[in-house]
């Protein structure tokens, strides 16, 4: 759901909105030639993919890395359903070639079930 805070000032009005944030995590094979290929590779990402991403109501997608461990951030819109996502990335063989190609560098979390790549990470801390 977006809330949206309005400030008015002098006739201006600003609206900031606010967009549901998730945050994932994911390792990469300790190999630190195909830890660089990874990063070389996502310097590229194919535009199918980029599409998809937005297609499904995604609108901010941020990768970070440390050592093996990945951290991913995503901002989305209302539109957005993780069991959407996952159907229309099913559906395209484009995507379904990145991901396979993406395995070769990524290893699931320990503790992710069997099936499971990306793990949702549960918020902590929040300084509001």
């Amino acid at each position: 759901m977006i809330e949206s805070i309005y400030i008015f000032s002098h006739f201006q009005i600003t609206t900031f909105d606010f967009m549901k944030r998730y945050c994932l995590a994911l390792d990469l094979k300790d190999d630190p030639a195909l830890i660089e290929e990874y990063e070389t590779i996502h310097k590229n990402v194919w535009p199918e993919n980029i599409q998809g991403i937005k297609d499904a109501g995604i609108t901010v997608m941020d990768l970070y890395r440390t050592g093996n461990r990945l951290f991913m951030i995503m901002e989305v819109n209302d539109d957005f359903s993780f069991e959407k996502k996952a159907a229309a990335d099913a559906a395209n063989e484009k995507v379904q070639e990145w991901e396979k190609l993406m395995w070769k560098f990524q290893q699931p979390l320990p503790w992710a079930k069997d099936g499971e790549k990306w793990v949702l990470m549960n918020q902590i801390f929040s300084l509001e």
